[in-house]
């Protein structure tokens, strides 16, 4: 890191290996991710970027063939003891996918749906209120508040993926992973969502994986490049953007690969 830090770290990751069978995905990687800031993972296609992202919320758990060692720190707690309940590091660490998602339920259920289900809010008022409140802070409220009956689905790619982002922060996560959150969108979502995600950081840490180099330099207070599964290079963005310490690094920026 260029500089002394003063920023809290939120997760810590430490010494991280994943391995897909015989296939050694994520080697060694050890990095501590900053409270209220966006970090942005970039690198080629295939480098591991979002076999990484997955570790923070234990969704690589899903796929029987994966084996992890290392540690996912949050809060001082290792999401990985043994004591630990999948769900509910899953509850704490929302993530938002490439493809907008909605549940075939909905606007107002899609919202709703899982705060019931932990029984964060009971139906009625209060669960309205988060409904609302969730919608709002997504971006989306004004566009949606005369049709929460409407089937999620019926709404365009930008306001799905800001409804994916409203569900996830319904049930009051501490960190939001987006796994290129506007790579299917066109420029006007993707930059209400880049809008939406500046707002964000003030309440949530948010790690996001991105191909679009010019949405890192725009939108993230850190960046790690990842190449071959490794992280090669980690800092404050702008040093990673103007005054990278890897060659590596420098000719992925400047598109001499990748």
């Amino acid at each position: 890191m260029s500089k002394e830090n003063k920023n809290t770290i939120k997760v810590d990751v430490k010494e991280l290996n994943l391995w897909y069978g015989e296939n050694h995905a994520v080697h060694n990687i050890s990095v501590p991710l900053y409270e209220n800031k966006i970090t942005a993972l970039i690198g080629p296609s295939g480098c591991g970027k979002s076999t990484f992202l997955r570790c923070l919320n234990r969704m690589n758990d899903l796929i029987s063939i994966v084996k992890i060692d290392g540690s996912v720190v949050i809060d001082k707690k290792n999401i990985y003891d043994k004591d630990v309940d999948e769900v509910s590091v899953r509850k704490r660490v929302g993530m938002v996918f490439q493809q907008p998602n909605p549940f075939p339920k909905s606007i107002y259920d899609n919202v709703a749906y899982a705060p019931l289900k932990h029984s964060i809010v009971k139906k009625g008022k209060a669960c309205d209120e988060l409904v609302e409140k969730s919608l709002r802070d997504a971006g989306l409220w004004e566009e949606v508040k005369n049709k929460l009956n409407d089937p999620g689905t019926s709404l365009s790619g930008g306001q799905q993926q800001r409804l994916c982002i409203a569900r996830t922060i319904a049930v009051k996560p501490e960190v939001i992973l987006m796994d290129e959150p506007t790579s299917a969108l066109d420029p006007i979502s993707t930059e209400k969502i880049e809008a939406l995600m500046l707002e964000l950081k003030k309440k949530y840490t948010i790690i996001i994986v991105t191909h679009n180099m010019q949405q890192a330099a725009r939108i993230a207070d850190y960046t790690a490049f990842f190449h071959l599964g490794k992280m090669i290079e980690y800092d404050e963005t702008e040093t990673i953007f103007v005054n990278p310490s890897n060659k590596k690094t420098e000719d992925y920026i400047t598109g001499r690969f990748g």
